[in-house]
């Protein structure tokens, strides 16, 4: 990778993929960032027979999602590059995340969404693994310093799936129906509709989530189209929920790819892979997400496309968890990076204006402790 393609320092770095234009704004999201170092777990899966030191070590959670996205991009990285299709040129390793191993509480009461990727980050910054390939709406807005996010694969399908043998929607449930739902996201907007249904922490693996619906423990539960397609699961779907009854999570259906800062032959093998169009909106929607200093306790919603006349058009979603108030932003802007980090910047502050003091101050006050989407104090 060139010098002009790519430079990154401690403090001020940046790094741009092919089709793309930096800014210090962008930088500031995808870059910036310490975190402690603590030690993970993993276990080693050789995609081939090994013959030789491995050139790109790949991270991931071991959840069947996590490993279908792992072999996703280890197929492109092979269909891209020749010498990776040598005998053990690539190497998936398995990171036990903190976020996988409890999952008897909701993921806000535990630390948020970072805790999927802390443990991965430690073995991309420690050199167990040379990239961390994560689904983006797991990945907080600031990364650890040391690392850059220069890569998104080309995005799946944003919206959400029903699935219920009850109903074929939401509407068709009885009144008082469970829904299983660990995303105050969904749960805002469900009970915003339905005040009737009680919506219950429903986490884990799709696939255990999936079994704990046919086993009754709940009349329906909303995942992602994405990792269903990805899992190869959609036979399992009820229906797909339109983006005016189900918006989004922020970088739902994105796939992020993360290296080193510096390590100059990742960089260019993610280049290689990153998908500009999916790229700038992602950023657009993590400028937004960052903007309202989102956490997991924050129902926020979030999805930036390219619209008819070309130009990036978003809509965004913040709400009460119980549905009770709800509020929206529409806007657009150029479709280039820098258009794209101010255009999900101010749509987070005229949201914040929307919703007023009262209800700011109360999801403020729900969050408590580590929040994975604001920079670190200089102390920590």
């Amino acid at each position: 990778m060139s010098a002009k393609l790519c430079c990154a320092s401690k403090r001020g770095g940046y790094c741009v993929p092919r089709g793309g234009r930096a800014s210090r704004g962008v930088q500031s999201l995808v870059v910036r960032c310490s975190s402690s170092s603590s030690s993970g777990s993993s276990n080693t899966v050789t995609t081939q027979k090994k013959a030789g030191p491995a050139l790109v070590k790949i991270g991931t959670r071991g959840s069947p999602l996590a490993l279908a996205q792992a072999y996703l991009t280890r197929d492109l990285l092979k269909k891209t590059h020749p010498e990776l299709n040598e005998d053990g040129a690539i190497e998936i390793k398995i990171i036990k995340t903190t976020g996988d191993k409890v999952l008897s509480q909701p993921l806000a009461d535990i630390g948020g969404k970072g805790l999927f990727t802390k443990e991965i980050d430690d073995a991309l910054l420690d050199g167990r693994v040379d990239i961390a390939v994560h689904s983006m709406k797991d990945v907080p807005t600031y990364l650890p310093e040391g690392t850059i996010l220069p890569c998104n694969l080309p995005r799946e399908d944003t919206r959400d799936a029903f699935i219920s043998p009850h109903g074929d929607s939401l509407a068709a449930l009885a009144e008082g129906s469970v829904i299983g739902s660990a995303s105050l996201r969904r749960r805002a907007q469900i009970l915003a509709k339905h005040p009737s249904f009680q919506v219950v922490n429903f986490r884990g693996n799709v696939q255990s989530r999936l079994r704990k619906l046919e086993e009754g423990d709940v009349a329906a539960t909303l995942l992602a189209y994405a990792g269903l397609k990805r899992l190869d699961l959609t036979d399992k779907i009820t229906s797909v929920l339109s983006l005016d009854d189900m918006l989004p999570a922020v970088a739902q259906g994105a796939i992020g790819i993360a290296c080193r800062t510096g390590d100059e032959r990742q960089m260019a093998y993610l280049d290689s892979l990153n998908h500009p169009e999916t790229y700038t909106a992602v950023l657009c929607e993590r400028a937004f997400l960052a903007a309202l200093d989102g956490s997991c306790r924050t129902p926020i919603a979030g999805h930036a496309y390219r619209g008819e006349d070309g130009n990036l058009a978003f809509k965004g979603l913040i709400a009460h968890p119980d549905g009770l108030e709800m509020h929206t932003v529409e806007s657009s802007a150029a479709f280039d990076n820098e258009s794209a980090v101010q255009l999900g910047k101010d749509a987070g502050a005229q949201l914040k204006d929307k919703a007023g003091p009262q209800l700011m101050d109360f999801l403020n006050s729900e969050v408590e402790g580590f929040n994975p989407n604001q920079a670190p104090s200089s102390s920590s």
